[in-house]
């Protein structure tokens, strides 16, 4: 099967009332640009069987779908199976998005790219496609972030990319994000934006989705080649949402299995303390509908409109909005959204480390987190497929202080 997919929103760009295109206007011509060229490339074979190429033979797919036996004892629960993505190149399912955005970057004849990082994967899958292909690179990144993913900057400077620290504002995901689209208003003639997650203006929530479905296409068919079914739930960490996205893309139709998203429940329920953006159920407050960086979706803000601060222990789950179609999705109720603390992420971290022997990423840790916490939802005819979308090298600093 194709490693792209039709986009599944009625109208170009728009899930439900959500997404759509809210840029100044030297953008529009750029991402329209971007538009055309994406469209062009699926349906070139040449780009697609290139696109391929690299997904096998450079980043290692596909991914193992692993039975995690000693955790599925240990928890007494559902059966539970693990897609790997921290066994792609990079370390996390980043570098799909990077392969198949480095590529039409070429395609538009554009020699530089800019992109944004929180947890610095991102980053590093940018550098890495950018050596690859012969492309210029910058990264920006927040300062506080860089602090907290030191290893991640290193890697992306031996990869020949240009780090640039963010000072501004919470120095974390969503002041990246301002700063690289300041870049790229400067240089569009020369420049392609190679955004990280489903966020932004149209087409990146669509594009972005679309690189990375290949995760769920690659787990229905090992499930089912594995158990002869389908699972009955999938788990993700949802920060923008792209890896979440990837997984649940393929089942949508199902629809009875369960996608449940988990987010940053950080420290508390207060805005301010967390990044949960459709966790209001649980009592996580300060989200509503409202724009930012380019698109309609959920965001965490203030009384007034401002947007608020975040906090997570994980750097790639620290921002205040969320992917259109997972607002959407939320909405809809095809999926639901919970949020973990930091605390519990720190401890099913520990827990698959000591079962499973696999050091996941923090941000991956909420998803298992939020398999546990829900335990006696499940039965044990239940099958499960939680997404280790990162390994958790980058986190070891924080690992060792806390636990």
């Amino acid at each position: 099967m194709s490693s792209l997919t039709q986009p599944a929103a009625a109208v170009p760009g728009r899930f439900g009332p959500y997404g759509g295109r809210y840029v100044p206007e030297t953008l529009m011509a750029p991402l329209e640009e971007l538009e055309r060229a994406y469209e062009a490339a699926k349906a070139d074979p040449v780009f697609r069987a290139e696109f391929e190429s690299l997904l096998k033979n450079f980043a290692g797919r596909p991914t193992p779908l692993q039975h995690a036996g000693r955790l599925s004892a240990h928890l007494a629960g559902p059966k539970i199976y693990l897609k790997r993505e921290d066994l792609l190149h990079t370390g996390a399912h980043k570098i799909n998005n990077a392969i198949g955005q480095g590529l039409l970057a070429v395609r538009m004849g554009k020699p530089r790219i800019v992109a944004e990082t929180g947890a610095g994967q991102h980053g590093v899958a940018s550098a890495t496609v950018a050596a690859k292909l012969g492309l210029q690179c910058t990264v920006y990144m927040g300062t506080e972030d860089m602090a907290r993913q030191a290893l991640n900057v290193a890697r992306m400077r031996m990869l020949g990319a240009e780090v640039i620290g963010v000072e501004s504002g919470s120095r974390t995901l969503k002041d990246a994000i301002n700063e690289a689209m300041r870049d790229w208003v400067t240089n569009v003639r020369t420049t392609h934006y190679l955004l990280g997650s489903v966020l932004g203006a149209h087409p990146y929530p669509t594009m972005v989705r679309d690189f990375h479905s290949i995760i769920g296409r690659e787990a229905k068919q090992q499930i089912l080649a594995a158990e002869k079914r389908l699972p009955t739930h999938l788990y993700a960490c949802v920060g923008g949402g792209s890896n979440a996205i990837g997984l649940f893309h393929e089942f949508l139709a199902d629809r009875a299995i369960k996608l449940v998203g988990i987010e940053a429940g950080g420290r508390g329920t207060h805005l301010g303390e967390h990044a949960a953006r459709l966790a209001a159920a649980q009592g996580y407050s300060g989200a509503r509908p409202g724009v930012l960086q380019g698109t309609y979706t959920y965001v965490l803000q203030t009384a007034d409109g401002q947007i608020a601060a975040t906090h997570s222990v994980s750097a790639g789950l620290d921002y205040p909005a969320i992917g259109p179609e997972h607002a959407w999705l939320a909405d809809e109720k095809r999926a639901e959204y919970s949020a973990v603390s930091d605390t519990q992420a720190l401890a099913a971290a520990k827990l698959l480390a000591r079962l499973e022997g696999i050091i996941p990423a923090l941000e991956s840790a909420h998803a298992l987190a939020g398999l546990i916490e829900r335990l006696p939802q499940f039965s044990k005819d239940d099958l499960v497929i939680v997404n280790i979308s990162g390994r958790g090298d980058k986190d070891m600093d924080t690992y060792a202080r806390l636990l």
